[in-house]
């Protein structure tokens, strides 16, 4: 059974690396070795400027639940190097190409806590999503094995092709709504980003559930203060006792 927060709602839709699949750390990586690369072939003036990328709080601050162009962006641009969009455009690719060796790699798993709720919420009619500025959602997806568990999934190709903006624009979770015929009032968002839970804030979402897996001092505190309605450790807190494994 699902928990009280959730009775009125009757879609979900849920980000994908971080909530669905224990990706986030993989994107963490690639990223890292991607932005420390170009560090050091282009340090900045302020030596404090040089140090390597945190997979912390860099990575949630800068890219965490954005596209990869304007992560790129926002991280270069913190650290006061060029963002002309070559340079913008080779640090993503090198990402991308770093992603995409570890993702066919295989092991990348989707969390048991999400599988549950997703099938609870499938018994009880409610209508589910995904949703992800990755153009790698549906094979990430496929090899997890929870793609079926899903009517849509709206991903980075898709995005692309219609043009739409990147979190913390609302559009991306919008348009899995507008897909799943829910009013957005009935319609959840779950995710682990700040500019997720921020885009689900303007999208004026039912609901905007944060999930706060790292548990870092004050994360939790920082997805209520960009949206979430709530935050929970894990999504096995959205069932009640007793629901079925």
């Amino acid at each position: 059974m699902i928990s009280r927060a959730l009775h009125g709602i009757r879609a979900v839709v849920f980000d994908t690396d971080g909530v669905i699949t224990d990706s986030a750390h993989v994107h963490a990586e690639a990223w890292k070795a991607a932005f420390d690369a170009h560090l050091r072939r282009n340090p900045p003036e302020d030596p404090a400027q040089r140090r390597p990328f945190d997979t912390g709080g860099d990575y949630l601050a800068y890219v965490d639940g954005k596209s990869r162009l304007d992560g790129a962006a926002a991280f270069l641009a913190s650290r006061g190097l060029p963002t002309d969009p070559k340079t913008v455009a080779a640090v993503a690719a090198d990402k991308e190409l770093r992603y995409v060796r570890r993702l066919r790699a295989g092991g990348i798993d989707a969390y048991p806590d999400t599988v549950r709720l997703l099938r609870a919420l499938r018994e009880e009619g409610v209508r589910l999503a995904a949703a992800s500025a990755s153009r790698h959602a549906r094979e990430l997806l496929t090899h997890a094995g929870v793609l079926n568990l899903f009517e849509v999934l709206v991903d980075g190709a898709e995005m692309a092709r219609l043009g739409l903006p990147g979190k913390p624009e609302p559009a991306l979770f919008l348009e899995a709504a507008r897909r799943l015929a829910v009013p957005v009032p009935r319609t959840a968002v779950v995710e682990d980003a700040l500019a997720g839970v921020e885009a689900g804030r303007r999208g004026r979402f039912g609901l905007v559930v944060g999930v706060d897996r790292t548990q870092g001092p004050g994360t939790g505190d920082a997805l209520l203060k960009h949206g979430a309605d709530l935050v929970v450790r894990d999504l096995g807190e959205l069932l009640t006792e007793g629901s079925a494994a």
